[in-house]
């Protein structure tokens, strides 16, 4: 009869998963940044930054709900907002119904980078991800991604406005 792995160690079933699933952490942002840097001249991050900001209504987002999307905190995402508004891609504004909140909001020059940069992007995402996958391993694996963010955060992460 085997010997059950001590509770500091993972199993052999676990170790197989975990290894394949921090293997797949570490690949797919590098190939996505590589991309990005490559046909864009931006990384994933900043990307993350104008897609959300691109579907979010009239383009808008408090910079703590960005924050909040990109995984970030405020001090990081405020430089790369610096960054994005020397080249005109978003503004800032105060909240006029609350002053104390920073709204950000993509420009119409934005818009554009991102509808620019958005096509190489989905098809190496389509490569990576769903050309690999059945439909109903692509749904397993929405389905599991969700259960695994709402255990690292209850907030949960960005999701496409419906």
């Amino acid at each position: 009869m085997a010997e059950p792995e001590p509770a500091d160690e993972l199993d052999r079933d676990e170790l197989a998963t975990w290894s394949a699933f921090a293997t797949l952490l570490e690949w797919v942002p590098a190939a996505l940044d590589a991309q990005l840097k490559r046909d864009s001249g931006i990384g994933h991050f900043d990307f993350g930054i104008l897609f959300a900001l691109s579907r979010a209504e009239d383009h808008t987002l408090r910079m703590s709900d960005l924050a909040g999307y990109a995984n970030s905190t405020l001090s990081r995402l405020s430089r790369a907002v610096d960054r994005h508004e020397r080249e005109g891609w978003v503004r800032r504004a105060p909240d006029p119904a609350d002053g104390r909140i920073t709204l950000a909001t993509l420009t119409s020059r934005g818009r554009e980078f991102v509808r620019a940069a958005t096509p190489g992007h989905v098809q190496l995402v389509r490569r990576l991800v769903f050309d690999s996958l059945t439909r109903a391993q692509s749904q397993q694996l929405n389905v599991i991604s969700r259960r695994i963010t709402g255990a690292v955060r209850s907030e949960g992460g960005w999701q496409p406005p419906r």
